[in-house]
Order: C-alpha cells, then structure tokens, then sequence
C-alpha cells in the first residue's frame, strides 16, 4: 500500500513539471502565441487537470480501500475472541468469508493500480520529450517563416533597385515615405484600454423536446402567456422580403485591380503600434470609410421592425441579440481595412422610404478614432452609438477592440438595451492567407426591465470540435430564469429555442457545474443574405454596401461619398488614390497645428493638457458631449438639426475638409 501512494505522488510530481515545460499566460504575457497557440494551451491544460483529479481520486480510493480493510479485519479478530453461541458463530464464519472475498478482490484491484501507474509512469517522461520536441519545432518553425519574410522583402528591395531597372514610384511605396512620417499619426498612445471578455460565461447543456410532450410543464412554469404553437411574431423574424424601391439603387462597382504588395515591407516596423496611426497605401483598404461601416450594421434592421411588435419583453430581446449578431455577419471576407475617417467627415444614410429610417454618423475624434451614430427609424426604434476603435499589430495578427457601448430603445414599450462589440482579430498576416474572427462574451441588458442575454462567440481553432464561428446564448428574465436558448453563427444564421425545463447536471471534469435546458424545436430568428454575383471582385460587399458610396444629391460636403481618394480608389485608379490620401492627412495635420497655434495666442504662456486636449479634439458639429446615465460614461449624443440643414441645403457651418 505504501508502494502505491509513493507511485501516486511520484506521477503527480511528473505532471506538475510536464506542465511547468509549457508556458501559461501568466509566464509569457503578450507574447504568449509565439510559442503555442491558445487552444493547444488550453487542450493541455485540460488534460493535465483531468489526469491530476483522476490521479487525486486515485489515490483517496487506495487510502480509504487500506483503512476501512484494516478496520473491518480488527472488528472481526475482536469477534473471533468473544464468546458467542453457536448460531452466531455461523454467521460469523460467513462473515469472515465475505471479508476474505472483500480483501482478495481489493488486492488484485490495487495490483492492477500499481500496473496502471507503472505505465503511466514510464509513458508520461516519453509524452514530456514528445512534446517538448514538438513544442521547440512550432517555435523554430515560426522563426524560420519570420526569417523567410525578412528575407523575400530583402530580395524585392534589392530587386527594384538594381542597375538598368527603371524605377516606378507610382506603383512601390518605399519604406522611408510611409514608415519614417515624424508627424501626428506617427504618435504611440500608451492610454488605450483593453477589455478582457468574461470567463465565467454561462456554460449549458440543450435536450430538445417535441410540443405536445411538455405542454404541462410549460404551462406549470407561468412565465409565458405566448403559445409557441401559434403563429407569432418570432415565427415570421427570419421571413422578410426586401420589398421594391423608386430609387433605382446599384449593383456593382468597378472590379478591384489586381495590385500586389507586400504586407511585410509595410508593417514590419510597427509591431505593438494603435493601426490608426501607421500610414497606410489605399491597397490595404476597401472602398468604404469606418462610418459607412459602421451603417453597414443596419441591413437587417427587419429583425429591429419585428421586435416593435413583441409584446412579450424576452422575446424581444431575442429579435434584438440577433440583430446584434447580425452585424458581424458582412465581416467574414472584408480582411481589407476600411479608410479611417477624416476629423469631421460625416455619413447619412437617408432611406425613410426604402427601409424606413434615417442613419447619420460624424467622425468626432481622430486620435484615439472615435465615430458617433444615430438612426431613427419610423417603425418605432432608435438607435445611438459612439464607437472608439483600439487595434494593436501585434506581428502575426491585429486585435480590433471596438469600445463604446450601443443603445437601442422602443418608444412604444421604452425598452431600453445596452450591448457592446466583440473583439475581432485578423489573422495570418505575415504569411498565409488572411482570415478574421470573433471572440469574446457580450452582455445585452434591457434596463426597463432587467432581462438579459449572454452571447458568447466561440474563437475559432484548429483544434476544438466547435462549428467555425459559433454563436451560442441564453435569454433570462429579471429573477435571473432562462427562457430561450440561442444557437448559430455569426456569419450565417440564428436560432431560438424555448425552454421548458431547466435542471443542473453534475460537476464536469474541469470542476464547473452545467446546466441542462429542455426545450422546444429551433426556430429561425435571422438567416444572412446571400452575396451579390462577382462579390469576390467588389470586395466581397453586400447589397446594401454596394450602395453606400454611390453619389446622392444633396448631401453635406463633409459627407464621405465625396471623399476624393476614396473615390478614386473605388474607380481602380489607386495611384492617384494614394497621392489624394497623402495631401488630405496632411491638410489634417496643418488643421490640428493651427488649433493648437490658436490655444496658445490666446493664453500667451501655452495651453495645459485639459486645454491641449480640448483644441485638438473636434467640437462635433451634430453631436455633443452628455453624460450616459446608464453606463456612467461620456458620450457624444445626437442634437438634432442635420435633417433641417440637408433639406434648406445650408451648409454653412461645415468645416472644409476635403
């Protein structure tokens, strides 16, 4: 028995260094991806920690197998030396037998323990060199693709300028005129935030049920008086027919040129810097700014529509956290960045008749880049934001936090939700081709009545079992009762599922408790649009963002369909398009010097920092500062008046930034 707990704690304190060999991310911080990727990390973790606990109960079986066996065989001695009848003694002698039985099989179990735990033994020190070995192999890998990237933009350098090779700057970007810029964009802001997703999100198991086999228990629980059989309104959400328009809107845009660049020679040198301010060629962006991006996320406004009529509050909020995924769903292709807005620089999106709301955006910050937004629609919603872009290149890939928080509220029922954006990576940038990702928790809150839903978008890995791009979620009431279940992707589809019972199973192999929902069949909430025809050469965009750059009458100057480098871009003249891009963030950057000019000639000692801060940010021409009651934060908030001024078409007060 000693033998055995020794080998026990022998295999235990092999494992403990096997997992020491392998850094965790409080050994390696930042750079923890250079060595192993977190899902290789997290899928050895969990194996250690099951075998560790698998190894725990071992052992205690073992003691308590050796303790209870010793005290049984004392008790029976003790009767042994008692006088007894001989009734009794019968009983006792069959007692005997059974304990005799009882210590036979505990021993031969033990045996085949310490055989267990021999191999183990012996196998576990040949899976640490294995995977040791593989581990320095990654590594060594990652290095030598790193080595091999330096080394072809080494040879393309070298290339381009040897003798008899005329040389042509329209259609190469040296590294000193992009990379060596000494002004304002050039600055490093070392105050950016990061925020973590949540890692206790709700984990859930789903059983689905038909109907008529819980039409008791559904009815036990009270808390619906909507009949999932009937025709409602979560039933026709996904039913939506585009319906037909006066305005003639277009189709397509000119193909995107086949330009080729190395990403490599652009952004080698600017590893940890914010992505908005390293200059950047028009070839790594598509032709749409950050403010028509950030309209883009209206396509399936429908499912806002549809919400105004849910009279059951949890069942809007099923409408809204699909409409909330919904805007992830364009981003699956676009890898390309979009043009970084210009101090100022406006977007409306004015489609009362076609889709029955009207959208304005204003770029209220530059740096950190921050966009304000707002839409009215005459269905009964309204929706406002103020989004602050933070990215990091961080050499293998660039994170995209996008902080702020979006309100939507109904005027009808004043349900009132708050969510905030994912986090979104792009991978593969040094070699390979590029793809992006979602990750993280969002929480979307109705604070009218206190429901809320947990969505959490599951990262992607080579290496998990998970659908790609997977969306799963919960939809609770005030008193923290889950109602529906929600399933799907992020760039296809979203499903609900009502539950009708909810039960706790027992503690998982990691230690965390789940819970088991019951529910009726899924039904459909959103299903994406499909891409227009040739969308692979018109930058993957959809429908509704082929029309967003199109040329309107009427629209203020700042606005960005008037954008002049943008412009050219989209019409495949990308030289010219870079030569605009140049002079505009210059004309920006004499703007920003003479505001600060200005701030000192009138202190006549130089501004503070508060005053500094004040004259180099924009007083927004559309929105103004208010403090956000519900999230305590400061945010730029729609004052009104840009609808009156487009239609005098008096447009006075609008910087020239073009």
């Amino acid at each position: 028995m000693p033998q055995t707990n020794q080998r026990v704690r022998a295999l235990r304190t092999g494992l403990m260094d096997w997992k020491r060999s392998f850094p965790t991310k409080d050994d390696s911080g930042d750079d923890d991806e250079e060595t192993a990727s977190p899902a290789d990390k997290s899928e050895l973790q969990h194996t250690l920690k099951n075998l560790s606990l698998k190894l725990d109960d071992l052992s205690t079986c073992n003691d308590l197998i050796a303790k209870h066996g010793a005290a049984l065989q004392r008790s029976l001695n003790e009767l042994d030396n008692l006088r007894i009848p001989s009734e009794s003694g019968e009983k006792l002698k069959v007692v005997n037998e059974r304990a005799t039985l009882f210590r036979i099989t505990s021993n031969a179990m033990i045996n085949a323990c310490k055989d267990f735990l021999e191999l183990a033994e012996t196998h576990s020190r040949k899976w640490q060199r294995a995977l040791q070995y593989e581990q320095e192999q990654r590594v060594h890998l990652e290095e030598t693709i790193e080595q091999l990237a330096k080394q072809h933009n080494s040879l393309e350098r070298a290339f381009r300028s040897a003798p008899g090779r005329p040389p042509n700057p329209n259609k190469s970007f040296s590294e000193g005129s992009l990379l060596t810029s000494k002004g304002e964009d050039s600055e490093e802001d070392e105050d950016t935030e990061y925020f973590d997703a949540m890692e206790d999100s709700t984990s859930f198991i789903t059983v689905i049920t038909q109907p008529k086999e819980d039409r008791k228990a559904e009815g036990g629980t009270g808390t619906s008086s909507v009949d999932w059989s009937s025709d409602n309104v979560l039933d026709s959400a996904s039913f939506v027919s585009k319906g037909s328009s006066k305005v003639k809107r277009r189709v397509r845009i000119p193909d995107k040129p086949n330009y080729s660049l190395n990403l490599w020679s652009i952004m080698k040198n600017c590893i940890g810097r914010e992505l908005s301010k390293i200059p950047m060629p028009v070839n790594f962006n598509e032709p749409l700014s950050m403010l028509q991006r950030l309209t883009e996320d209206l396509e399936y406004h429908h499912l806002l529509d549809k919400a105004v009529h849910c009279a059951n509050s949890v069942e809007q909020m099923c409408l809204v956290a699909a409409f909330s995924v919904s805007s992830y769903s364009t981003t699956v292709h676009r890898i390309a960045k979009p043009f970084n807005p210009m101090l100022g620089e406006t977007f409306e999106l004015d489609r009362m008749e076609e889709m029955g709301l009207r959208s304005l955006c204003e770029q209220v910050s530059h740096h950190p880049p921050s966009a304000a937004h707002y839409v009215f629609s005459k269905h009964g919603w309204s929706l406002w934001q103020e989004i602050t872009i933070a990215s990091k290149f961080r050499g293998k890939y660039i994170s995209i936090m996008p902080l702020g928080a979006i309100h939507l509220e109904f005027q009808a029922s004043g349900n009132h939700y708050v969510w905030r954006k994912s986090t979104s990576t792009v991978h593969n940038i040094i070699v390979g081709k590029l793809w992006i990702d979602q990750s993280g928790d969002i929480e979307i809150v109705n604070h009218k009545t206190n429901d809320r839903c947990q969505l959490k978008f599951v990262p992607y890995s080579y290496f998990s079992k998970e659908a790609p791009r997977k969306v799963t979620g919960v939809v609770s009431d005030s008193q923290g009762k889950a109602h529906y279940v929600l399933s799907g992707s992020w760039d296809e589809q979203m499903e609900c599922s009502k539950i009708v019972h909810s039960s706790s199973s027992s503690s998982s192999s990691d230690g965390k408790q789940k819970t088991v929902y019951q529910t009726l069949p899924a039904k459909l909430l959103w299903k994406k649009y499909p891409l227009p025809e040739n969308a692979e050469n018109m930058y993957y965009f959809s429908e509704l963002a082929l029309t967003l750059n199109e040329l309107e009458e009427g629209v203020a100057p700042t606005d960005s369909r008037l954008r002049p480098d943008q412009r050219l871009m989209e019409k495949g003249r990308w030289d010219e398009a870079n030569t605009e891009k140049q002079r505009l963030e210059e004309k920006q950057r004499l703007s920003r010097r003479r505001r600060m000019e200005s701030c000192m000639s009138g202190h006549g000692q130089g501004c503070t920092i508060e005053e500094e801060k004040e004259s180099d940010g924009y007083m927004p021409l559309w929105f103004e500062k208010r403090l956000d009651p519900l999230t305590g934060e400061t945010a730029c908030i729609y004052k009104g008046g840009y609808w009156e001024a487009k239609e005098r078409q008096d447009w006075h007060m609008c910087p020239n930034i073009f």
